[in-house]
């Protein structure tokens, strides 16, 4: 009888199989063939290849599902499924490995972007996962295997579609380039503090690179993840031979490669693109008789965004506080109307002031606070990388802000009422987070630090039923205002002090309470933020804007040697005239409170409506061309190099994009009956065989805005459809994506024939497959890594003038 998985994994080696494609190319599959389904037409070589891999010791094998959903296969998906399962179950038997191996639902990406990024709602997208895990589910797979997930809010998604079906063990994969990022900008600390949050079995790396490539994000790895972890490379790098994609590793190679990795702390191994059985074979060999080195990293108390983790309790850290209506008059009018403009201009200028996350709270009693948190959110998230703090007293609000985060949230908050526990800590269990813990009761709010400190206790106690790590509750001690009672400072700063000291845990504190009722609050908040800093404080919720707050901090960290040569502190300040420094206003911050964005601020913001109102006013004195190419242009090359520099992220880029494209339609309308100008057409297309149109998406967004004229095939699209339109619509530049070495092959054939048909057409290549290598040897004019590339490749091509 074959032991459990999850218990297998803490104690023995665990190896996956290898590439499936390159076995079924090796079989005869064609460019552009869709693998799965084999399932139906040759259930032979499927059962073969999965003996194969069960004959070289593969402990966990994948089903032949890693495409299948209802966008592949609108009209079979359930018998393509359950083909590919009911093949693996007879070959494992067939092989006599009933009793110690395991079939995996392969559960891969859609090919599509969420929104608001892309054209999929985040719930469409949990229901395309969902109905392949029930129907994988009901035919028998002992886990759900999700793989190559490049962009984190889709990982998410499938997770949470596994959860929400079956409680079978969660594997999970992520492939990142080779600076640690994923397409969406996500790094291995942001990628493994959202995945540990959501609760998954195992996490790790595959596809993309050869084990070479990966041993840098590995190294990342094993430094913080906290449960097993999983690397599954390519066999090196893929290249063209004759016609064939080939990879550079072989299994004698990859296997001292994995043996290396697997002293780091690994013990899931496996293969992916150009492996073998013959690959799986040798890493077996020589991994099997080492001893498992198991990951001995302490629990820390992580938070996360799309694209940046930070650690609670290395450094004081600012929470800014001002998207919440509580004294906010315009903020509360903001909401009623549904302004968000304003409420992610809030966010901004935070960013902006110093702030390491920002508090959302957005509850009126006069609207839908749970529908409001969910588009603040996702919003939000769109347009900064900081992380969140989800603050609502309203379950569903909570609830709601959690499942839509792309991230692991801060959430404010619980207390220790049971009801308060009751109702918290099951959403933590389920999307993960850290959360503030309020130290007061159903008796109240203790006088003295023993009655908070007790309290704390108590929810530590109770969260720990839920799997909560006490790392990851972090305790209010409340702060009081001093004008109703003189002591209850000290109180306070006592119960931070006992937090870090006896409790060894994180602490919170809103800074401004204390001076409730007193004049001049500022003075008394200020130097009570710098006390309860000097007692341990983890977080404070602040204005950001409010200088002496900001002065307080960035002097405490320099005193308390948190800021090396004292950095930070010559950075917000060298430069600021002394009469500014006497008048309480200084600092770097360009926020301004209130202002318009410019036309420039608005498109590298990311803000859409502001966009749209800045070019208005800008039409009534400036000529439409000036404005595109003075204005709009270089803030998209502002965007453009941040994201090729890695200081900006997709999701900022894109966000720019959509703000350029809304204040084009102005410029357009504005225009109507001129003639305007198009730098020239380029044709965009996925490859024949592929659905997976991110990229190509991403790409055509930033050509429209640079004012090419873009011809979108689409995907899945035949050599022959391209070639015919390069030919009728006279294009010169051609762009081609693929995400699979199954679908590499039409792209060649793409090329060949558009060599022949239309000669002197120029081809750009991209994808997670593509290297520089690959795209010389199919006859490629340029390789372009990422959407940036491309725009300047056609710029070179059609406006050279220009470059």
């Amino acid at each position: 009888m074959r032991k459990d998985l999850r218990q297998r994994m803490k104690e023995d080696w665990i190896f996956c199989d290898g590439g499936f494609g390159t076995l079924l190319q090796a079989k005869g599959l064609k460019g552009g063939e869709l693998p799965e389904t084999w399932n139906l037409t040759h259930p032979d070589d499927i059962r073969d290849i999965y003996c194969r891999y069960l004959q070289a010791g593969s402990t966990i094998f994948n089903a032949n599902t890693f495409g299948a959903n209802r966008l592949k296969y609108p009209d079979n998906l359930e018998e393509i499924v359950n083909s590919g399962v009911s093949l693996a179950l007879e070959a494992r038997v067939s092989c006599g490995r009933e009793d110690d191996a395991y079939v995996a639902l392969d559960l891969g990406p859609t090919g599509k972007l969420l929104e608001p990024l892309g054209d999929l709602p985040f719930e469409e997208a949990v229901s395309i996962f969902k109905e392949v895990i029930s129907i994988g589910v009901n035919a028998g797979v002992d886990l759900i295997f999700i793989e190559t997930m490049s962009d984190s809010y889709e990982a998410k998604a499938a997770v949470l579609a596994a959860k929400e079906t079956c409680d079978l063990p969660i594997f999970i994969t992520t492939i990142f380039d080779e600076k640690g990022k994923l397409l969406t900008g996500g790094t291995v600390a942001s990628t493994v503090t959202m995945l540990e949050g959501l609760r998954v079995d195992a996490l790790g790396v595959n596809c993309g690179l050869g084990p070479a490539q990966m041993l840098p994000i590995i190294k990342e790895l094993t430094s913080i993840a906290t449960i097993p972890v999983i690397v599954n490379p390519n066999a090196g790098l893929p290249r063209n031979e004759n016609g064939a994609t080939v990879f550079d590793v072989g299994p004698e190679e990859f296997a001292a490669y994995m043996e290396e990795i697997a002293d780091l702390g690994v013990h899931i191994l496996g293969g992916c693109c150009g492996t073998t059985p013959e690959h799986i074979q040798a890493l077996i060999q020589h991994v099997k008789p080492h001893n498992i080195v198991n990951l001995d990293n302490s629990y820390v108390c992580r938070i996360s965004s799309y694209c940046e983790a930070l650690t609670i309790g290395e450094s004081p850290l600012i929470i800014g506080e001002r998207i919440n209506p509580t004294g906010k008059k315009i903020f509360k009018q903001a909401l009623r109307d549904q302004n968000y403009e304003y409420i992610l201009s809030e966010g901004l200028r935070q960013e902006e002031s110093g702030a390491h996350i920002l508090d959302v709270n957005v509850g009126l009693p006069e609207i839908d606070e749970p529908s409001m948190m969910e588009e603040v959110v996702t919003r939000l998230q769109s347009i900064t990388s900081l992380p969140l703090q989800i603050d609502t007293t309203d379950a569903e609000a909570l609830e709601r802000g959690l499942r839509y985060y792309n991230g692991k949230a801060l959430i404010n908050s619980v207390n220790g009422k049971q009801e308060s526990m009751d109702t918290v800590f099951p959403l933590v269990q389920k999307y993960g987070g850290a959360v503030v813990a309020l130290a007061l009761d159903e008796d109240g709010i203790p006088e003295t630090s023993d009655g908070r400190i007790a309290i704390a206790k108590k929810i530590y106690q109770e969260a720990a039923k839920y799997g909560i790590p006490a790392e990851d509750i972090i305790v209010d001690g409340l702060a009081m205002t001093i004008s109703s009672d003189t002591n209850s400072a000290n109180v306070t700063l006592d119960t931070i002090r006992r937090i870090r000291d006896e409790l060894h845990g994180h602490s919170i504190l809103g800074v401004s309470n204390i001076s409730f009722g007193l004049p001049h609050r500022e003075i008394i908040n200020s130097f009570f933020y710098t006390m309860a800093m000097q007692n341990g404080l983890s977080l404070a919720i602040i204005n950001p804007g409010n200088e002496p707050m900001m002065r307080a901090y960035y002097s405490f960290l320099a005193l308390t040697n948190q800021d090396p040569q004292c950095g930070s502190y010559i950075n917000r300040y060298a430069d600021v005239p002394a009469d500014q420094i006497s008048s309480g206003n200084s600092g770097k911050s360009t926020a301004t409170t209130g202002a318009q964005l410019s036309l420039t601020d608005s498109i590298i913001k990311g803000m859409q409506e502001s966009a749209v109102c800045a070019v208005t006013e800008e039409l009534k004195t400036q000529d439409p061309l000036v404005l595109i190419n003075d204005v709009m242009i270089p803030a998209l090359d502002v965007v453009g190099k941040g994201f090729e520099k890695g200081t900006m992220f997709l999701p900022q880029l894109l966000m720019s994009a959509e703000a350029a494209k809304a204040a084009f339609e102005v410029i357009k309308q504005s225009m109507s009956g001129q003639k305007q100008e198009s730098k020239g057409k380029v044709i965009l297309a996925t490859v024949k065989g592929d659905i997976h149109d991110i990229g190509k998406n991403i790409v055509k967004v930033l050509l429209d805005n640079y004012g090419f004229d873009v011809i979108d095939l689409g995907k899945d699209v035949p050599p022959e459809v391209i070639v015919d339109t390069a030919i009728e619509q006279n294009v010169e530049v051609v762009g081609l994506s693929a995400l699979m070495t199954t679908t590499v092959v039409s792209m060649e054939e793409t090329i060949a024939l558009l060599k022949v048909k239309k000669p002197g057409t120029k081809t750009v290549v991209g994808g997670a497959v593509m290297t520089q290598e690959y795209a010389d040897s199919i006859g490629a004019d340029c390789y372009a890594k990422d959407a940036m590339a491309t725009v300047k490749y056609a710029n070179s091509i059609l406006c050279p003038d220009s470059v």
